[in-house]
């Protein structure tokens, strides 16, 4: 039987799903639409920005870091560019195979994979991480020819800072290392201004100048604005905004007498520091042993770290500014000038030296080179009489002493230009119940008091305070803050800002008590314990030598039974200037661990003196006898300072290959039968 539809049923229902379906798709459409005005007019401006940042990468330059030269132009930190081949963690999907990979088109080797997992540590996955640096033309050219292998990775142009000098003045001058986490952090206080400047930077300052004057070196960062493709690669530069290069700095170092002087030291331990007592201005600043910061550019690898922090002579430790000593006999001038200005001791007072002095139950002695007799205050300086000092000590007490030698600089920072500058120690009663827990142990003895007088007890200081000392004792009071840069340079329009060491408030001494001191200090070069020293010299020059103890003796134990351990001998150390009628020179040094005053520190003082007065540069017989601490006056021809090329300059290297070639082509000398002619 056929069923019968109702058509207009039928036809009724397909009008309506016509309907439905129409307005389903007008609804979507309006969706559509709304969202078109929504996105074309209301979020215009955001996209807009957006799509141009797409499209335009502002890519910041780093500019080229500062020069630092030395008083003379002798240039000690540069740049060079060269390429890196980098390699940013995050876009890479394997990244042990992707080294591997690259490990065959150039040489990597295990430090370069150690360094870069340090950084990968010590960093985030999206910063791009130097996997190569330094990379020849023909490892450029292979890497290139198959780049489309490696996602991620990419080279480079780079600026490398470099130390033409090597090893030369490194504590001096510092050197820059890859920014890590705690830097980071601490630069996130910055203002914005100086964060922004350092988009881009990946390296800064780390020790020495390079770190103390980080922001006259950096520079002003420039930009580039590039437009990118949708795979990220440049198609085309915009504009740019070059980088400002870092300033000049012009330093008051004479970078020869610093070699000079390193020379001198060889393998020994120790520091010097000269400088003019008139302007505050350091001449020289040495450490020894010091390091190759070249080393640090590129990130320093394991080996060479534990090498140099493991060794027992410490050459990353900067002696002149961080190393405390006590001052020996070196004190001595100083407790004069003290007593002197406090009125605790005429300069005519005599006292009665029978080499030893007894206080409380114990004797306090001499050495045995020691004369005994009457002395006033000249005889006792140019004599080192020790007993005449323990007497004085005595007299005036901890507190009285401190309070008249603290101004002198000892016991506080100098305020350097140079961060890491230790105060040393210039006790006092009140210094030692800040420094103990112990009631016991806070109460100052006034037995205590009886070996200050002779530079030894709790006194340490550095050589950078005892020059600065000395300078002020020989200017009559006249104080400055030391300073290592002289002038900074501005790289664009050439200006040259001095930068004048800061004239403090002059100490109130009388003419005639300092006269006493630096006449009593002469005598120590003419008749005293450096007259063997400065034989002969064409100027007169005072000083004063010292011999501390390393560690202290235990009671009943003689020096002789711990000599034969080389870092329990005691320090040798030498304060010294000249010209006496006009100084322009004041120097303090020590050499660690190489017994008297007079056979190691002097020497190199007289050395230091010749060199700025005379323009006399020692003989190589004299350098090494000088360093075996077996020269007292200089031995052998001198040589005009401008003949001699400075250790690691273009000059030396090439002498030296000149002295090898020769020796090689020299015919071999027959050998010796033992028989006299």
């Amino acid at each position: 039987m056929t069923e019968l539809k109702n058509l207009g049923q039928e036809l009724s229902r397909f009008r309506l799903r016509i309907f439905a379906a129409a307005g389903f798709v007008l609804f979507c459409f309006s969706l559509l639409a709304a969202r078109l005005v929504f996105l074309q007019v209301y979020k215009h401006e955001e996209l807009s920005t957006r799509a141009e940042a797409n499209r335009i990468a502002v890519v910041p330059i780093v500019p080229n870091r500062g020069l630092i030269v030395d008083r003379n132009g002798v240039v000690l930190a540069s740049n060079y560019s060269a390429f890196t081949l980098e390699i940013t963690p995050s876009k890479v999907p394997d990244l042990e195979q992707t080294i591997n990979a690259l490990a065959e088109l150039v040489e990597v080797q295990p430090r370069d994979r150690k360094r870069f997992k340090r950084l990968m540590d010590e960093g985030k996955s999206f910063e791009s991480l130097p996997i190569r640096t330094k990379l020849s033309d023909e490892e450029v050219a292979r890497f290139t020819a198959q780049r489309f292998r490696f996602p991620g990775v990419e080279i480079k142009a780079r600026l490398f800072r470099s130390y033409p000098l090597g090893a030369v003045g490194s504590h001096l001058i510092g050197y820059i290392g890859r920014i890590n986490q705690a830097e980071k952090k601490l630069m996130e206080d910055w203002p914005d201004e100086d964060l922004a400047n350092y988009r881009g930077t990946d390296y800064i300052g780390k020790l020495g100048l390079e770190q103390a004057y980080e922001k006259e070196l950096h520079g002003q960062t420039g930009f580039e604005e590039v437009e990118t493709s949708a795979g990220g690669r440049a198609v085309r530069r915009l504009r740019s905004n070059p980088p400002t290069p870092g300033n000049k700095l012009v330093l008051s170092i004479d970078i020869r007498l610093q070699a000079l002087v390193e020379e001198l030291f060889a393998d020994r331990r120790g520091a010097l520091v000269a400088m003019d007592p008139r302007t505050g201005e350091v001449l020289a600043f040495v450490s020894k042993p010091t390091f190759d910061p070249n080393l640090f550019v590129d990130g320093i690898d394991a080996d060479s770290w534990r090498e140099l922090n493991e060794d027992a002579d410490k050459p990353l430790l900067n002696r002149a500014l961080r190393g405390t000593y006590p001052p020996g006999s070196t004190f001595k001038p100083f407790m004069s000038i003290a007593a002197l200005n406090s009125g605790k001791r005429a300069a005519s007072t005599v006292i009665m030296d029978n080499l030893t002095f007894s206080f409380g139950g114990r004797t306090f002695g001499s050495p045995e080179s020691d004369r005994p007799g009457p002395k006033d205050m000249r005889l006792a300086i140019v004599q080192s009489s020790n007993v005449y000092f323990y007497s004085l000590a005595n007299e005036m007490g901890v507190d009285l002493i401190h309070d008249q030698l603290e101004p002198f600089g000892f016991g506080r920072k100098t305020e350097i230009d140079m961060q890491g500058e230790v105060t040393g120690l210039l006790p006092s009663t009140a210094w030692k119940k800040r420094a103990y827990k112990k009631p016991e142990q806070q109460k100052w003895y006034a037995g205590e008091t009886i070996s200050l007088g002779i530079g030894q007890g709790y006194n340490h200081f550095t050589m950078l305070q005892m020059a600065t000392a000395t300078s002020t004792l020989i200017t009559g009071g006249q104080r400055y803050r030391p300073r290592l840069v002289r002038e900074i340079e501005d790289v664009v329009d050439h200006r040259k800002r001095r930068v004048a060491s800061d004239a403090l408030e002059p100490l109130p001494l009388l003419p005639e008590h300092v006269q006493v001191i630096t006449q009593a200090m002469h005598g120590v070069t003419v008749e005293g314990t450096s007259r063997a020293a400065f034989a002969g010299a064409a100027y007169q020059s005072g000083g004063k030598t010292g011999t501390a103890q390393a560690i202290g003796l235990r009671a009943g134990e003689k020096y002789s039974n711990i000599k034969a351990d080389e870092y329990k001998r005691d320090h040798s150390l030498y304060v010294a200037f000249a010209p006496v009628e006009a100084p322009s020179i004041a120097v303090a040094v020590i050499v660690e661990n190489a017994g008297f005053g007079s056979t190691s520190a002097a020497p190199i003082a007289r050395r230091v003196f010749d060199f700025l007065l005379q323009g006399q540069y020692p003989s190589e017989q004299d350098i090494a006898l000088t360093q075996k601490g077996q020269t007292t006056a200089p031995v052998g021809a001198t040589r005009p300072i401008a003949g001699v090329p400075l250790p690691g300059s273009a000059e030396a290297v090439a002498a030296a290959a000149s002295a090898a070639a020769s020796a090689a082509s020299a015919p071999a000398r027959p050998a010796s039968s033992g028989v006299r002619p």
